[in-house]
């Protein structure tokens, strides 16, 4: 590859906050992120999803429900997405074998593959020490 190559990223991390709107205005203040979009959920006092850009890097981030933590989430293998305060995202071609690779390493799967109704394939595990890995096909703004 050369120095001059333009690499697409497939990692993004993925953060919940309790105050998502806020932390948006303070990310782009504090740290020069760019909100590249955000979608408010009916009462637009939620962030069902958000995008912020720091060039070449994205990361993700929404709404928390229920008032969860990092050091408050469940280990079980049951996933409620609204209270995951923390979770990796990476973008891969193709999902069922990625997930059948995860499954015989011994990753928990918290949520098979699936269609979303917003156009991508996806899944849900947890690794080694539980943290969430999401998977899917999914590029934000690719």
């Amino acid at each position: 590859m050369s120095a001059t190559a333009t690499v697409t990223p497939n990692v993004y991390p993925v953060l919940g906050y309790r105050d998502a709107a806020a932390a948006v205005d303070w990310l782009c203040a504090a740290f020069g992120f760019e909100a590249l979009m955000v979608h408010e959920g009916a009462d637009r006092r939620e962030v069902v999803h958000a995008e912020l850009g720091l060039t070449p890097g994205i990361v993700m981030l929404g709404s928390l429900t229920g008032g969860a933590s990092g050091a408050e989430r469940s280990d079980t293998n049951e996933v409620d997405f609204a209270t995951v305060p923390f979770s990796v995202y990476v973008a891969v071609d193709d999902v069922d074998a990625h997930c059948a690779r995860a499954r015989a390493a011994g990753a928990t799967i918290v949520r098979e593959p699936a269609d979303t109704d917003y156009g991508t394939r996806e899944y849900a595990c947890r690794d080694l020490e539980h943290n969430v890995w999401s998977f899917g096909t999914y590029r934000p703004i690719a």
